[in-house]
């Protein structure tokens, strides 16, 4: 009796899956034919409603009811400081600050339960559980803006690791004959990445109207490396004391070139101690169990 239930309460639970499903499907079906019709209306509101992606009818009110909340609770100097790391990082659209702020708030109202969990069912006891609770509410508060940090850390070092290989470009272009914007055009669609991706908007922003010099000024205050400045400001010395472009440009390409040298002697030169701390705390407690735990062993036994 007891299997017959259980087989009954399955194929129950089967058809009821399987109607909800196919229901599903022939909605799902109409919806597209509905699509595909241009001049027809939908009487019912809900129809009407249901047309609408699920991203427009859910997530899209949920995003701003959350941006809203992220923004009346942050104080105004850390949204514009979100604001310049997230241009860095190469998103410096509304769309993604809004998203920021979203995540922000949900990590901030998921950290004291996460710290609660982690304090029930983490197999700890004392110190270690009172550090790991700490350690579980610090990654959710602090984690969005430790990723956001990074990923600017990351962009920052890609353009500095292109920017002597576009200036040698610049360098060969702008000696063959080409114009300085010229070069720069035909750069963009030579090398991709985020470098050329930040010419190609100064580009277009002075296509648009604007003077070139507002333009890589604009370049200089997204990207704020100390490199693309420099080579900002030596072409607007260029222009305004009409000294050739291509001198200006071979020398700053020089000069790009140790730079990133000196940088990656730099890392180099970095390499043994961070390699320290994996030695110390992996690598010599194994060597010392190896090496001096036969010792101790023969010490224990003698006494």
């Amino acid at each position: 009796m007891l299997m017959i239930a259980v087989v009954g309460v399955g194929a129950a639970l089967g058809l009821a899956l399987f109607a909800m499903l196919s229901q599903a499907e022939e909605k799902a079906v109409v919806r597209a034919s509905l699509r595909q019709l241009e001049d027809y209306e939908v009487e019912s509101v809900r129809e009407r409603e249901l047309l609408t992606p699920l991203r427009d009818r859910a997530v899209a009110p949920l995003l701003q009811g959350l941006t809203g909340l992220g923004r009346r609770f942050t104080p105004a100097g850390y949204l514009a400081q979100t604001r310049k790391k997230l241009v860095s990082a190469g998103q410096g659209s509304q769309e993604s600050l809004d998203r920021f702020l979203a995540i922000r708030v949900v990590t901030v109202v998921a950290a004291p339960i996460a710290a609660y969990l982690a304090y029930q069912y983490v197999p700890v006891s004392g110190l270690a559980r009172i550090m790991t609770v700490l350690l579980v509410a610090g990654l959710f508060v602090a984690g969005p803006d430790a990723i956001l940090n990074r990923k600017v850390e990351e962009r920052a070092f890609e353009l500095r690791r292109k920017l002597p290989d576009v200036m040698d470009l610049l360098v060969i272009s702008v000696e063959a004959g080409l114009g300085f914007e010229q070069a720069l055009d035909r750069t963009c669609s030579a090398v991709p990445g985020p470098l050329t991706q930040e010419f190609s908007r100064m580009l277009g922003e002075v296509r648009a109207g604007a003077s070139r010099a507002d333009a890589m000024r604009a370049m200089d205050a997204r990207t704020n490396l100390p490199e693309i400045r420099s080579f900002v400001l030596a072409i607007l010395q260029a222009d305004t004391f009409g000294v050739s472009i291509g001198r200006v440009l071979r020398a700053q390409a020089d000069e790009m070139r140790i730079k990133r040298r000196q940088l990656a002697q730099e890392r180099a030169a970095k390499a043994p101690v961070k390699m320290l701390i994996p030695m110390v705390f992996c690598i010599f407690p194994a060597l010392f169990v190896i090496v001096l735990g036969p010792a101790a062993i023969q010490i224990s036994q003698s006494f």
